[in-house]
């Protein structure tokens, strides 16, 4: 019988077992990476806005396809992605990360300096759209990950469009949100209600704008991977 015209749904549940087979079948992180993780984790509750090893994988590997010399990391952390980032960026390249707070910045240095891409990277303490704006006008940006506060994710999607190269790449977290974006009104009330709006939206917004080319992939909390055409 011919499957001709109906769509074949394939998903497998991405559980522990799941999420611990990803890991080995993928290249294992490095002493420098893995270090940041471990220390990353040390810092309690808040280790939970830390990209996944997987994710800091394909950082790497998409600024190196589109041979990125120039990125912008909107949500410093620890420096995961910054890290991540700075390991595919052609010589001479840096990326430029930022965030309002400079709490974890002394973890993020040492690791940095410890996987040898530390003058790779600038840090700019300050909100994102102000260290956008401070970028020289004539700024050509390859590649933009951006993973911060949700209720300003279209505020950096616009600030970053006027910089990003065609054939460039922006690259959005926790676009999923839990699966809180499916039904922003299972959320709790008041910003996590508000934020899955705001990411509901903003998911609609970017597949719709035909000046980039855009996939979402079901990895860690949601990943959209969109090329500027």
């Amino acid at each position: 019988m011919s499957n001709a015209g109906f769509a074949e749904v394939k998903h497998v549940p991405v559980n522990q077992a799941v999420q611990d087979y990803l890991a080995r079948s993928s290249s294992p992180p490095d002493p420098a990476l893995s270090g940041l993780v471990d220390a990353t984790l040390a810092v309690g509750e808040a280790a939970g806005m830390m990209v996944t090893v997987e994710q800091a994988a394909l950082l790497t590997i998409l600024t190196r396809l589109v041979g990125a010399r120039t990125a912008v990391d909107i949500g410093t952390f620890t420096g995961l992605s910054a890290l991540a980032i700075a390991r595919g960026l052609a010589p001479g390249g840096r990326v430029v990360t930022c965030d309002v707070t400079d709490r974890w910045t002394d973890i993020a240095r040492a690791h940095w300096e410890r996987a040898g891409v530390a003058d790779r990277i600038d840090f700019r303490l300050g909100s994102a759209a102000r260290t956008l704006r401070s970028l020289p006008a004539d700024t050509v940006v390859d590649l933009v990950f951006i993973d911060a506060d949700k209720m300003n994710y279209p505020t950096y999607y616009e600030a970053v469009l006027p910089l990003l190269r065609p054939g460039g790449l922006l690259l959005a977290d926790n676009v999923l949100l839990d699966g809180y974006v499916l039904d922003p009104e299972l959320a709790e009330p008041g910003l996590p209600r508000r934020a899955a709006q705001t990411l509901r939206a903003f998911n609609a917004t970017l597949a719709a704008d035909d000046r980039f080319e855009t996939v979402m992939l079901p990895i860690a909390d949601g990943l959209t991977i969109a090329r500027r055409r």
